[in-house]
């Protein structure tokens, strides 16, 4: 198998059946042997319906159905699971992708070595306002912070070697950092390729300003993880051990001050000083611990990654 094609999807009814005219043509003009994976993310229209009348005559079409929309990131997780191909390419359903890109990507994993290779739509049809400035300063934060020099970390249209979809855990809203989950987990052949961007066809985009703002603090959650995911201890317990010997600090003079020079002032109760020194001592304990619990935490942690598969098509033995 030279490729999976994985297409997450919702409510996509009028695309598929374009698309995947699309891909059979381009798989078939450069003689590749393939695969593609249709993940229905709890579609409410008549998409499975038609996914499942493609897959009775064609054979390279495979199918998930979950019980509900459990989002991007568990659909990537499921057809990444069930993928076979030696190159692993993921694009969304909604036309605004183009399989005319994927020889291209295949050939940066297959034949340059790339672990991974995201596409950079840098000419874009989004609308300026609600997406295409919100998409810059996103991405410009993800390199921030990563320390990735990608321009379009969220593009859907991506290409992997098999062996790092079979390593990396999507989960969450994570599909948007997925080239940071690959680097965390010691792919570092990561390139960037330039891809086409299309107008939407049909229907209306499901991706709204709430998404950047769940994916700005998703992005402040994998930076945390990726520098203290192994060693929160690193970071908890040191904060504790600062706190707490600010606290024990203020303590100490405390009892040095009412024992030695204003022995007969008021009681330490009354200043402002026993107040801090007690409240930085319990914090100081509760991060330590924090850190501690966080350690046990890695050591017994198990997979997140939950959604319930309703229906699955597969060519038959």
């Amino acid at each position: 198998m030279d490729i999976s094609i994985v297409i997450p999807l919702l409510n996509e009814e009028d695309s598929i059946l374009e698309l995947f005219d699309w891909i059979a043509s381009v798989m078939q003009s450069n003689h590749f042997l393939y695969e593609v994976l249709f993940i229905d993310d709890g579609s409410t229209d008549q998409s499975w319906g038609i996914i499942t009348a493609l897959a009775k005559n064609h054979p390279q079409i495979k199918g998930i159905r979950f019980a509900a929309n459990y989002g991007k990131s568990q659909a990537l997780h499921a057809g990444f699971k069930a993928a076979k191909g030696e190159v692993v390419i993921t694009m969304d359903a909604d036309l605004q992708d183009s399989p005319e890109e994927i020889p291209a990507l295949y050939n940066a994993i297959a034949k340059e070595g790339l672990d991974l290779v995201s596409g950079w739509k840098k000419k874009r049809y989004d609308h300026l306002f609600t997406k295409n400035i919100p998409s810059k300063l996103f991405n410009w934060a993800a390199r921030k912070t990563s320390g990735l020099s990608l321009h379009d970390f969220n593009c859907g249209l991506k290409a992997y070697k098999l062996e790092v979809v079979k390593n990396i855990e999507v989960s969450g809203e994570m599909h948007r950092y997925i080239p940071v989950l690959a680097k965390n987990a010691g792919f570092h052949k990561i390139g960037e390729q330039i891809v086409q961007h299309k107008a939407r066809k049909y229907g209306k985009t499901k991706f709204g300003m709430n998404r950047f703002i769940n994916g700005f603090l998703d992005l402040i959650t994998i930076w945390f993880l990726s520098t203290f995911g192994k060693r929160p201890m690193h970071l908890f317990g040191a904060l504790g051990v600062i706190m707490f010997v600010i606290g024990f600090g203020f303590a100490l003079y405390l009892g040095v001050d009412k024992l030695f020079i204003h022995t007969s002032g008021r009681l330490i109760a009354n200043r402002p000083e026993f107040y801090i020194s007690l409240t930085a001592m319990i914090l100081g304990t509760q991060l330590f611990l924090a850190g501690f619990l966080g350690e046990i935490i890695i050591r017994q942690r198990k997979d997140q990654v939950h959604y319930t598969i309703k229906e699955t098509i597969a060519p038959k033995a």
